[in-house]
């Protein structure tokens, strides 16, 4: 699907499909957005030649998880975002490559699925910021994003503070692999905020041609995408500590409650070991056994047992150890 919009310096909007390519060439001033989503390379090549888009940047576009990135050509900047196709509060999330030929008087956006950022601007404010300046379209796609980005953690931080107090009162290996999960989840999404984070730091830090700093509004723009990625970077950091900690004090608990089922373990040997020394003594089978013909032999015997194991039972209380 090919869908364009083309803005004058008039005023006048035109909404359509690549034929309005010979409308923008022949209206000086005027700004073109196109929006290819799972078109066919065959398709795109020819818009690619019209543009005479860099071979190395329609290469880099095509390849598929291809770590975000910013880079600079004569005639435009390419960026490779990613962005969501889906996105929910389980943290299960569908990402959706993006990329942004940025030029002077064109945006052309390529993404094989449907990306969530550009489906709201394109359908609400992208004509009145496309009238203003293509890098600015692209700018708010990428801020759009974020925002889906970041209210889907926010909703992730209700569940897992639910978590962590349904972990506390009764915590299962369940809850551990869940846990788990979603400490991947955040790792792999730390890593997509850290390429986004290093893209807006290269536009704070150098001048682009087709993103130029110079100009307020589009410096301004730049700053509000930066703050979101920043956000988002701290956001999922935070949560992967929070779910060390929970995965690290499970295991402390764990390991306390087995530490107290070993020392009663530990408290019952050391009572019966002495009286199964004294049991094992007289269980043997010799002839001349003084003991065995006293008349109160085994009265003393158990008593004797009895003795010990009650001096342990006292002592082992004594020392708080059950």
């Amino acid at each position: 699907m090919i869908r364009t919009i083309l803005t004058t310096p008039e005023g006048e909007t035109h909404e359509g499909d690549e034929h309005l390519m010979s409308v923008w060439q022949a209206t000086p001033g005027s700004h073109i957005w196109i929006d290819m989503q799972g078109e066919t390379q065959e398709s795109e090549r020819k818009i690619f030649e019209a543009f005479e888009f860099h071979p190395m940047a329609i290469q880099d576009a095509h390849k598929e998880r291809h770590p975000p990135k910013i880079e600079e050509f004569d005639n435009h900047t390419l960026i490779i975002y990613r962005g969501i196709s889906s996105f929910d509060a389980e943290l299960n999330y569908l990402p959706q490559q993006v990329c942004f030929f940025v030029g002077e008087r064109f945006l052309v956006t390529l993404h094989t699925g449907q990306a969530l950022s550009i489906e709201r601007l394109f359908n609400e404010h992208g004509k009145a910021l496309l009238a203003h300046s293509p890098e600015h379209v692209a700018l708010r796609v990428m801020y759009i994003s974020a925002g889906f980005y970041i209210d889907s953690l926010l909703e992730f931080e209700t569940a897992l503070s639910d978590l962590e107090d349904e972990l506390l009162e009764n915590g299962n290996d369940a809850l551990m692999r869940k846990i788990i999960t979603y400490r991947s989840r955040l790792v792999k999404m730390r890593r997509i905020f850290s390429y986004h984070q290093g893209i807006t730091q290269e536009l704070t830090a150098y001048d682009y041609e087709h993103l130029p700093r110079e100009e307020s509004e589009t410096l301004h723009a730049i700053n509000d995408v930066a703050d979101r990625f920043e956000r988002l970077y701290t956001l999922t950091q935070m949560y992967y500590d929070i779910c060390g900690d929970l995965i690290d004090g499970y295991i402390s608990i764990s390991s306390h409650q087995l530490n107290i089922t070993m020392r009663v373990l530990t408290v019952i040997t050391a009572i019966f070991v002495p009286l199964t020394f004294i049991a094992g003594i007289y269980g043997m089978n010799f002839e001349n056994m003084p003991e065995l013909r006293y008349e109160y032999g085994y009265f003393f015997v158990w008593g004797a047992m009895l003795g010990i194991g009650g001096i342990l039972i006292w002592l082992f209380k004594r020392k708080h150890w059950f």
